[in-house]
């Protein structure tokens, strides 16, 4: 059995690289995919796509449709979401990823800080598991093999 892992949350930092090394190391059946990680693309698509837009709002609206369209098909194929809240940026898409996974009766791991545990408690109960590491995310996803 072979499993698509969508990885939903921030895209500053190089927490997908650690979940895939990780998962590579323990020989783990499973395919990644996940949100645009090139900033740039991801903000100027729709201008890619539809041409120059007359202001930064319909900009936005362009790109969030194709980015939205993007997250759509690939969260529908995974047969598994992990979504990380991490303490140093906005959270509002991993918010909207996981809870669009839930919604769509995605299993869903989730991840987040001790720290953030109150202001997530309603997602963290609606979740399939919430830990509080990827390490831990990983043992929990090696834990399906088993």
């Amino acid at each position: 059995m072979r499993l698509t892992v969508y990885l939903a949350g921030e895209i500053h930092s190089t927490w997908r690289e650690e979940i895939k090394k990780k998962s590579l190391a323990l020989d783990l059946p499973v395919d990644f995919v996940g949100p645009m990680e090139n900033h740039d693309r991801s903000d100027n698509i729709g201008e890619e796509i539809l041409g120059e837009q007359p202001n930064a709002i319909s900009k936005d609206a362009a790109a969030s449709s194709f980015n939205n369209l993007r997250t759509t098909v690939l969260m529908q194929k995974a047969d598994l979401v992990i979504a990380l809240f991490g303490e140093q940026y906005k959270q509002w898409n991993t918010a909207m990823d996981a809870s669009s996974a839930l919604a769509s009766g995605k299993p869903t791991i989730i991840i987040r800080p001790e720290k953030l545990h109150h202001p997530l408690k309603e997602l963290s109960a609606k979740a399939n598991a919430t830990v509080e590491t990827c390490d831990q995310a990983i043992k929990a996803l090696s834990y399906i093999f088993e």
